[in-house]
């Protein structure tokens, strides 16, 4: 979950706030969640292994996921602010979507038509990154709205669907089918978003 404070004023950093405070474990955690995930995903789409690395793929990443929100509530409860960490939660987040979707297009949960609400995604991520680094420069701050936690969850939840997949179809049948709808649905709000972004810095994109 996202540390940026609605303002454009900087967070001071509680005191006592290190790189190996809480909050920043667990976003260690997360990015080390990433070639979990990834490595798992990777034996079903080359090396052919059984469903049940799905299964495994599944709880590494639920695990990673609640951590997008746990160490946003860590920070703000224990007041553990750090530059650190409010560098490195986006960056977490994006590593394990990303890579997540790179790995389901391999092993062809992601096809078809789906395949671009992953690329929106994709682009779009990257475009916001570049957005914010830009205005980084500037000292210009753009907060993250709600709307855009929303679609960040939402993204969470599809590809947990789609990570299922034909495991979890056995399960629960269209498990691969809701996935793949709610992607559709966070490609659509990652647009908006998005647009609400460069909406929001483009007065400082022209001089």
């Amino acid at each position: 979950m996202n540390r940026t404070t609605p303002t454009a004023a900087p967070v001071t950093p509680a005191k006592g706030a290190s790189a190996w405070s809480l909050a920043n474990i667990l976003t260690y955690g997360r990015i080390a969640a990433v070639p979990a995930v990834a490595a798992c995903l990777f034996g079903i789409a080359v090396l052919d292994g059984g469903l049940w690395l799905r299964w495994v793929a599944l709880a590494i990443y639920v695990v990673a996921a609640i951590t997008d929100y746990l160490d946003g509530w860590v920070a703000r409860a224990y007041g553990q602010f750090s530059k650190l960490g409010r560098m490195l939660d986006p960056i977490a987040d994006k590593l394990l979507v990303s890579s997540c979707l790179l790995m389901l297009a391999a092993d062809g949960t992601i096809r078809g038509w789906a395949l671009w609400a992953a690329i929106i995604i994709l682009c779009r991520e990257i475009l916001v990154s570049g957005l914010r680094e830009y205005l980084a420069e500037l000292r210009v701050s753009v907060p993250v709205t709600n709307l855009a936690k929303w679609k960040t969850m939402m993204q969470l939840v599809a590809i947990g669907f789609l990570i299922a997949g034909d495991a979890g179809d056995r399960v629960l049948p269209y498990t691969t089918y809701i996935g793949a709808t709610l992607l559709w649905l966070s490609a659509l709000l990652t647009l908006y978003t998005g647009y609400d972004y460069f909406r929001a810095g483009s007065k400082h994109l022209v001089e």
